[in-house]
C-alpha cells in the first residue's frame, strides 16, 4: 500500500461541518493536515474561471485539525473516471500545478 506523501494531490473528507477539500498535501502531522486547494463544491466554478481567464479567489493554504478529518485519499484515476487533476487538465488544457504550487 502506497503512503500519501507531501506534494501529492489529495481529497480530504471532513466533518463538523461536513466538507470535501481537494488540493495538494503539504504536511500531515499529529495536529492536522496542511494543504493548498479548494472546497470541492467550487471545482466547476474554478474550471470555468480558468477557461475564461477570470480571477478565482477560492484557492487557499489551509490547516485542518486532525479531529475534523474523516478520511483522506489520493486524487487518482479509477477505471474510466479520471482524477480531479486529470479532469482539470482535460477541461482547461492547463496543468493544476500552475495554480496549486505555493
Amino acid at each position: 500500500m502506497a503512503k500519501i506523501e507531501p506534494g501529492e494531490h489529495i481529497v480530504i473528507v471532513l466533518h463538523s461541518p461536513r466538507e470535501k477539500f481537494w488540493g495538494v498535501l503539504h504536511e500531515l502531522n499529529p495536529s492536522g493536515v496542511y494543504a493548498r486547494g479548494i472546497d470541492l463544491n467550487a471545482f466547476d466554478e474554478f474550471i470555468r474561471a480558468v477557461r475564461n481567464d477570470e480571477p478565482f479567489y477560492g484557492i487557499s493554504e489551509t490547516f485542518f485539525p486532525l479531529w475534523r478529518v474523516e478520511r483522506g485519499s489520493l486524487d487518482e484515476t479509477h477505471e474510466d473516471i479520471p482524477s480531479m487533476s486529470d479532469q482539470f487538465k482535460q477541461r482547461t488544457g492547463r496543468d493544476i500545478s500552475e495554480f496549486l504550487s505555493s
